[in-house]
């Protein structure tokens, strides 16, 4: 089973919209935010200096409306890596309430030459354990 990422998100005046809860594109900042903590907070260090991430796709399904003084958590897991592609899903909620549904790919990409590169096979253990199953 992958590794959980619960990463706290703080809604400020400047996510509100004319219609008085965040702005649906706000939430995309989130999911990237909230993506890249999960990588930083378990990748090693050198794997973080050495990896970029570039978001390729967002399929998000909003659930219900997310307010100013609202506490809100992305939970993210990474569902498998494919090549230098990995594949996210991360659920944005108050509390118990689903807010929204996020299914996303990403690029790693090579720091220096920003081209498409491979995780080894021990950086993709960390977030994706092989089970003794």
């Amino acid at each position: 089973m992958s590794r959980l990422h619960d990463h706290i998100i703080s809604v400020s005046p400047s996510d509100i919209d004319f219609m008085g809860h965040v702005n649906n594109a706000n939430y995309l900042h989130w999911v990237q935010d909230a993506v890249i903590a999960h990588w930083e907070r378990i990748a090693p260090p050198a794997a973080v200096a050495e990896h970029l991430w570039v978001a390729l796709k967002h399929e998000i399904t909003y659930r219900k409306p997310a307010f100013i003084d609202d506490e809100v958590i992305a939970t993210v897991i990474l569902e498998k890596v494919h090549g230098a592609r990995a594949f996210y899903d991360t659920v944005i909620r108050r509390g118990e309430e689903v807010l929204a549904e996020v299914k996303s790919s990403w690029c790693c990409v090579d720091a220096k030459t920003l081209r498409p590169a491979r995780l080894t096979k021990d950086v993709i253990t960390r977030f994706l354990p092989i089970s003794d199953d």
